[in-house]
């Protein structure tokens, strides 16, 4: 027998408790009337004295009820509250397909019922942000996985971005979050560092845009900041994330070197040490926290990117990976995948693209790291946070692993 005509079927109630299960039909019933024939108070009346006898029926009998209540359009809040807190064959019923749920039905259940609930509501169609959101901060990786999947699911960024963060140690989520249309440049940029190879040539592919449109309508407030001698650290830094220039002028006037190719040839040479580390994130227009972050990355992507965004040819590249004393070639001879995959990325960016993810790693890792900011990463204080800066975020994500987090 289906659960439709279960509840229909009195003969199938044992003889002693033949009036209960007529009266549970009799009341569930009564509640799924057209609003044509029961009015809001009536239905609410029925539905508390529905609730009443459901505490103390079977588990067969609430899962018949849940079963008759599913289609309902309308559905009293007492009987919602009970069954959305029942076991999970009597829940799900309504979970999976009932449309009287509200958003707080939903999160009122997320909360209150446990883990097999939210994974059930995972898969649920037309999930809205705030429900979403509420999935994602239990931190339950199967169902965040089943919502990321759920295509009709509506994701804020404020989920994103916990989302994100969690991938940083639930490497798996990284290939779900990079399908979903919700994830901005910020969290892909940031997300790269702990992606695996085929995840971070999506985001390249994907996520480093252009600079052209920013550039073309600031143009002449360029000469503008210039006239002020720069003196706004607000607007400078903006522009310094717009500007088509990479390289940093003065620190070119100022190194032991004739410029960024040579220091990198002498890297090669001699070897890469903190010093000349740090002056080659200077000659490249980047804070050496950042240059650290990149040479100390293990896949070596971020290495073509800086050389792509500086204007450095494929010897400097070559140059530089060698200076990190890392493989070259295999012992068959071929060259090394590791390198061949940082050589392929070199060749895929446009200079302008891999300049935007330098320009915002660089953003994110130095310009957003106040002395506050720096503190809340090492006492692991979110709460510090701007919840507004996208730079700070990436920064607390970025750099949270580096200090032990």
């Amino acid at each position: 027998m289906n659960e439709a005509t279960a509840l229909d079927d009195d003969d199938a109630a044992p003889p002693a408790l033949k009036a209960r299960h007529a009266l549970l039909k009799r009341l569930a019933d009564v509640v799924s009337l057209p609003a044509s024939r029961i009015n809001a108070f009536e239905r609410a009346v029925t539905g508390d004295l529905l609730v009443e006898m459901l505490r103390q029926a079977s588990p067969q009998e609430r899962r018949r009820v849940a079963a008759r209540l599913t289609p309902l359009a309308e559905l009293p809040d007492s009987v919602a509250r009970l069954l959305l807190r029942d076991a999970p064959e009597v829940a799900g019923l309504l979970i999976e397909q009932c449309a009287a749920l509200s958003d707080a039905d939903l999160v009122g259940c997320a909360r209150d019922a446990g883990p097999e609930h939210r994974l059930i509501m995972a898969g649920r169609r037309g999930l809205s942000e705030i429900v979403t959101e509420t999935l994602f901060g239990f931190g339950e990786v199967e169902t965040i996985e089943a919502v990321l999947r759920n295509s009709s699911a509506r994701l804020s960024q404020v989920g994103i971005e916990s989302v994100v963060a969690l991938s940083r140690k639930q490497p798996r989520l990284c290939g779900l979050l990079l399908k979903r249309p919700e994830l901005r440049p910020s969290g892909a940029y940031v997300m790269f560092w702990w992606c695996g190879a085929d995840d971070r040539r999506i985001i390249l592919q994907r996520f480093a845009v252009s600079r052209e449109l920013m550039q073309e309508v600031s143009e002449d407030v360029f000469a503008m900041a210039a006239d002020e001698a720069w003196s706004d650290p607000v607007s400078r830094k903006a522009l310094q994330f717009i500007e088509r220039r990479q390289r940093n002028r003065a620190a070119i006037e100022k190194s032991p070197y004739d410029g960024l190719e040579h220091a990198i040839a002498v890297a090669a040479q001699d070897g890469l040490s903190r010093e000349l580390a740090s002056e080659i994130a200077f000659l490249a227009g980047v804070k050496p926290l950042t240059g650290a972050k990149i040479l100390g990355d293990p896949g070596g992507e971020p290495l073509a990117i800086l050389c792509k965004a500086t204007g450095l040819s494929r010897v400097d590249l070559l140059n530089l990976w060698r200076s990190m004393r890392r493989p070259e070639t295999t012992t068959e001879g071929a060259v090394h995948p590791d390198l061949d995959r940082v050589q392929i990325t070199y060749e895929i960016l446009a200079v302008d693209r891999a300049q935007t993810v330098l320009r915002y790693w660089n953003w994110s890792l130095s310009s957003a790291l106040t002395p506050n900011l720096l503190r809340a990463i090492r006492e692991g204080e979110d709460d510090a946070v701007d919840e507004y800066s996208a730079p700070e975020r990436a920064a607390m994500m970025a750099l949270a692993e580096d200090f032990g987090r």
